[in-house]
């Protein structure tokens, strides 16, 4: 049953207040944890309270533009100290949902960043250049390289019948300068250009969240997923099954929430708040 909404946690409320089941978290990271270089909240602190409760859990991002191994030193830069298995992205998840859904092989034409180029080739995906015909996917995220001719090829190419497959739908990524174009801009330029859908794979989609309860090896309902935006993170919770918190430090609102339905089960102003307070 879902929980009355809380548009601010009180004073010393925890989640095991709201949940006392709760075993683990996912949690996101642009726009929970920071605005590109600066860290929203004490984070050493955060992380340092969530392993003293006992909860595990994962990182997982739809932000494709860097590898796990990079997350990482991101994090330890930030003074946070996460193990092996504590991180995961959707480039990781597109790794699996590919060598899965064409096991015989799979090239891919991809528009964005060497990220996640380098992360899928980890799964046996064999990336090619615009001089090659008829790769089985065209792969679209977020590319700080963008240019019209790499639209135009893989427009050319999904029209030709290459899988169109996004990384994430995130229009936007929140950075200190503000809200700045993210994956789904790049995906929507090329659903238009070409007339047909991508097939996504981050959030909302259930995969990222189902690839990390298998990791944690918990059940939905004994897990909290916190995420900033209602349309990816708390979506993709909710048809995955497992509990949700908003924070607002990231893309949604208060009064967004409020008309999202289902709505979240907890609204926090900050990651601090809710795991510190």
């Amino acid at each position: 049953m879902l929980l009355a909404i809380r548009h601010f946690l009180k004073e010393e409320e925890l989640i095991s207040d709201h949940h006392p089941g709760i075993k683990a978290l996912i949690i996101d990271m642009d726009g929970v944890l920071w605005h590109d270089t600066k860290p929203l909240g004490d984070l050493p602190r955060i992380f340092e309270k969530i392993r003293a409760d006992g909860y595990r859990f994962i990182l997982a991002t739809n932000n494709a533009t860097r590898t796990m191994e990079e997350y990482h030193e991101k994090l330890t830069a930030f003074g946070v100290d996460v193990r092996d298995g504590e991180v995961i992205t959707t480039a990781h998840a597109l790794g699996i949902y590919l060598s899965q859904r064409y096991p015989s092989g799979v090239t891919a034409y991809v528009i964005g960043q060497p990220s996640l180029k380098k992360t899928i080739q980890t799964f046996g995906v064999q990336i090619v250049d615009e001089q090659t015909e008829d790769p089985t996917v065209v792969v679209a995220s977020l590319d700080y390289s963008l240019t019209y001719n790499k639209l135009k090829h893989a427009s050319l190419l999904i029209q030709s019948g290459s899988d169109f497959i996004g990384t994430n739908p995130d229009v936007t990524l929140p950075t200190p300068e503000g809200f700045i174009p993210g994956s789904g801009t790049v995906i929507g330029a090329l659903e238009i250009a070409s007339g047909k859908k991508a097939c996504m794979i981050g959030k909302p989609e259930p995969l990222l969240y189902e690839i990390a309860l298998h990791h944690l090896e918990v059940h939905p309902d004994e897990t909290l997923a916190i995420g900033d935006r209602l349309e990816t993170d708390i979506m993709g919770a909710q048809r995955a099954g497992i509990h949700t918190a908003l924070v607002l430090t990231g893309a949604s609102t208060l009064e967004q929430a409020e008309r999202f339905q289902p709505q979240p089960e907890i609204i926090a102003g900050s990651l601090m708040e809710l795991i510190l307070q």
